[in-house]
């Protein structure tokens, strides 16, 4: 049997610049009514999503956006719109097109990021979250980390050459095969000029690499109000070498707002990909459970 496909499409959305383009890919049944969006984190695109689509395909429609300058979306005219607000807005224009009332989601890192900025607000369509390695505070370890790569302009002469880079860059994701690292990463790229490039603007590190201090406690201190607000069913999973969600930040967020389920993954840090079959039955059970 061939392994399940999913759809292409886009969707139009504003920013003050003007429009863009954001591209979805879409997997099950498109009159199911239960409606699950798997949000990725700050490089990467919805395709990541694919292992975790293809288990919960019969029990949802999928849809795994990529966030407006990565995978097959448009690339801002202004990046100083690469920012929660502009990506929170961008989905509330998908829901708005999938035409429900309510959808369940799971968002990594800065995919989860968005799923709080939206499950935190009065009359949310989200039923049910999964916030996968991040909450309100970030680590600043990692943010340092991922800073000295986020925007470099690397490329590569063969896709194997990349494989190489992103599993040393992105190792804490913890997958044991090349053939998992292949898979994860052969969507994420592009031949421009006869090389291999990351399918990502590299100006979204232009508002990451400008932030002050001043402006990252504000955006933290709002960012724990809305976490506050949230009253969806709510899971949390962390890395348990995550240097991203700490676990005092995990333990603060258990006693605060949807007061979340929280499950470790072992020898993984920051962040589970969904795709070995323990951390894609985690998911599917919190998610099935409801039901």
């Amino acid at each position: 049997m061939q392994p399940m496909e999913p759809r292409l499409h886009h969707v139009k959305c504003l920013s003050p610049a003007g429009f863009h383009r954001m591209a979805y890919v879409e997997w099950g049944d498109v009159d199911n009514p239960r409606v699950l969006i798997c949000a990725h984190g700050l490089t990467r695109m919805g395709r990541d999503f694919d292992r975790l689509a293809r288990a919960l395909a019969d029990h949802y429609r999928v849809v795994c956006p990529d966030v407006v300058g990565r995978g097959h979306s448009d690339w801002l005219r202004d990046p100083a719109f690469y920012a929660i607000p502009q990506y929170a807005s961008d989905m509330v224009a998908l829901i708005a097109r999938l035409d429900v009332e309510q959808v369940d989601w799971v968002g990594t890192s800065m995919g989860g990021l968005i799923g709080i900025a939206l499950a935190g607000q009065a009359g949310s369509p989200i039923r049910q979250l999964v916030l996968n390695d991040v909450g309100p505070r970030l680590g600043p370890v990692a943010i340092a980390r991922i800073g000295s790569y986020v925007g470099q302009p690397v490329s590569f002469a063969t896709m194997d050459e990349a494989i190489d880079y992103q599993s040393v860059t992105a190792a804490p994701f913890g997958l044991k095969t090349r053939e998992d690292w292949r898979e994860l990463i052969a969507p994420t790229l592009r031949l421009v000029d006869g090389r291999y490039v990351f399918r990502y603007d590299p100006a979204i590190a232009v508002p990451f690499r400008t932030t002050t201090p001043q402006v990252a406690a504000a955006g933290e201190a709002a960012t724990w109000t809305l976490y506050d607000r949230i009253t969806a069913r709510t899971l949390l999973v962390r890395g348990a070498q995550s240097d991203l969600l700490t676990p005092e930040t995990a333990a603060e967020m258990v006693t605060r707002g949807p007061r979340p389920q929280v499950v470790e993954v072992a020898d993984v840090g920051h962040a589970p990909t969904f795709m070995p079959a323990n951390e894609v039955r985690l998911v599917r059970d919190f998610l099935l459970e409801a039901a």
